[in-house]
């Protein structure tokens, strides 16, 4: 159910919308190709383990883990309530 102008089935497609913007934008971040042995960040050995599990990877965990703590949320606010453009 909408309100206003919105036809019905407007906010699901918000919804869906706004995960596969997710989706896109966290499969573009995916590294890919033949990993690094040497962390390009500190220079620190990345264990056997992370290669293997995250092909194409260029950062140990730590450098990674930092990297990912700083990353802030681009994403496009879809909502059309005032509580969502207040925040």
């Amino acid at each position: 159910m909408a309100g206003g102008w919105a036809r019905d089935g407007a906010v699901q497609d918000q919804i869906d919308d706004t995960i596969a913007d997710a989706v896109k934008r966290a499969r573009a971040d995916m590294p890919s190709g033949e990993a690094a042995k040497y962390c390009v960040e500190c220079g620190e050995d990345i264990p056997e383990a992370r290669r293997r599990a995250l092909p194409g990877t260029r950062t140990c965990v730590a450098c990674q883990s930092a990297r990912d703590s700083t990353r802030a949320s681009a994403g496009i606010n879809r909502r059309g309530s005032k509580d969502s453009q207040l925040r």
